[in-house]
């Protein structure tokens, strides 16, 4: 059995999408969620779908010691952030080397880095005129979204379309991709 840690900020959609998908598997599970947001709606939902949810300080975040405590208690293999907003410490990506990887709402190199994350990036690729946005996958490294890029997937942007209707269609690659890449890549280790 190979356990994932999601690390998640927010709502938790991407998450409890990353949960569904492994929760009967043989293989695969998501062992844990981990947190910075005490409030954050992803606790909900993991207590709902049966995975404990345990919440840290961004202190104990970036002292790392506690963080690879709990992903060794969970005996942990791969990391996978939904939503998360932190950036990762070096003694995580140290111990997890090409074993954490992202979602972001772009493709990537545009519209990436510190504080382009959401309805960010959706607002910017609308307000540029893009006629096309999509998904990165990526390896997490010390930067803000400069991992190697493991996946990308794409939809149009129509001149009528907001940035609702564009996280809508990104929201949708998402769900699609992220669950199948992970699973893919735990193939490999």
């Amino acid at each position: 059995m190979k356990n994932i840690a999601v690390f998640a900020s927010g709502s938790g959609s991407n998450a409890e999408n990353v949960i569904r998908r492994f929760h009967d598997s043989a293989r695969i599970r998501v062992a844990v969620i981990l947190s910075n947001k005490p409030d954050a709606g992803v606790h909900e939902r993991a207590e709902r779908l049966g995975v404990p949810s345990f919440v840290f300080t961004n202190v104990e975040f970036n002292e790392g010691n506690l963080i690879l405590q709990k992903l060794s208690e969970y005996e942990t293999h791969f990391i996978v952030l939904a939503g998360f907003l932190l950036r990762i410490p070096a003694d995580i990506i140290r111990a997890y080397p090409e074993r954490i990887i992202n979602i972001h709402p772009s493709l990537l190199p545009a519209y990436g880095g510190k504080g382009m994350y959401g309805d960010y990036v959706h607002r910017a690729v609308v307000a540029a005129g893009e006629t096309r946005t999509g998904i990165t996958i990526h390896y997490v490294n010390e930067h803000y979204d400069e991992g190697a890029i493991v996946f990308q997937a794409d939809c149009p942007v129509l001149p009528s379309d907001t940035a609702d209707d564009v996280a809508a269609k990104v929201h949708e690659l998402e769900y699609r991709h992220y669950p199948r890449v992970i699973e893919e890549l735990l193939s490999r280790i």
